[in-house]
């Protein structure tokens, strides 16, 4: 069996983006599978009343499209040894879609720091992160 050689990222490479829509359905599904049930996200009624003004997702749904983008990027090796420090910086909407970019900020071995941001059509960031995979 031929040994596959680990893939080389360099400062300022981009990371594959990626782009998902948010709908009801899906926060809904969310909320299901979370069990999370919170009026915020699934009764549109209550979440009008609110400083909101209607339904937002779940921050974890968002994350998780990060994290997928972090996946597409680095693949396994995201997922054994990934670490992120995220900040959530305002919510997603239904009907909003979400872009997922990042790039490379530091490598160090086998260690790569990476900036990545989930940003709403309007571009406004709505998560902020650093993360980190290798080593």
């Amino acid at each position: 069996m031929e040994a596959r050689m680990a893939p080389t990222y360099s400062v300022g490479q981009e990371l594959p983006a990626i782009s998902r829509q948010i709908t009801l359905d899906k926060i809904s599904r969310y909320a299901d599978a979370s069990g999370d049930h919170n009026p915020l996200h699934v009764d549109p009624e209550f979440a009008a009343a609110t400083r909101f003004g209607g339904p937002i997702a779940h921050g974890m749904l968002v994350l998780a499209y990060v994290s997928e983008a972090l996946t597409a990027a680095f693949g396994e090796e995201w997922l054994g040894s990934g670490r992120i420090k995220a900040r959530f910086r305002g919510p997603a909407r239904p009907g909003d879609t979400l872009t997922v970019r990042g790039h490379v900020v530091k490598v160090d071995g086998s260690l790569v720091t990476c900036v990545i941001e989930a940003r709403n059509q309007a571009d406004e960031v709505l998560i902020s992160a650093d993360a980190q995979v290798g080593a």
